[in-house]
């Protein structure tokens, strides 16, 4: 399986609403690796690696949200996989 790392930025109603909490959560479900934090312009960033198909289903996952959210757009940037992270991190 192909490995690979996504640059995510979350918009929309996306803070407030345990976006983080829930992106760690599905993360640790789908084996990914990486982190997610609060931007101070209100949108969610997430780092993620793992297997190119998890990262896709992470991304389904952020269409939608926690049941609070309300996501306006999701933005994937593909960068090269480094393997530097050993869990996944709320930051």
């Amino acid at each position: 399986m192909v490995k690979a790392r996504a640059h995510l930025i979350i918009s929309g109603r996306v803070q407030g609403v345990y976006f983080r909490l829930e992106t760690r959560e599905q993360a640790t479900i789908l084996g990914l690796k990486g982190w997610v934090r609060n931007r101070s312009n209100g949108t969610v960033e997430i780092v993620a690696e793992g297997h190119r198909k998890d990262i896709n289903r992470l991304i389904a996952w952020c269409r939608q949200g926690p049941p609070m959210a309300e996501v306006t757009g999701v933005a994937a940037n593909w960068e090269h996989y480094t393997g530097e992270f050993a869990g996944f991190a709320i930051s």
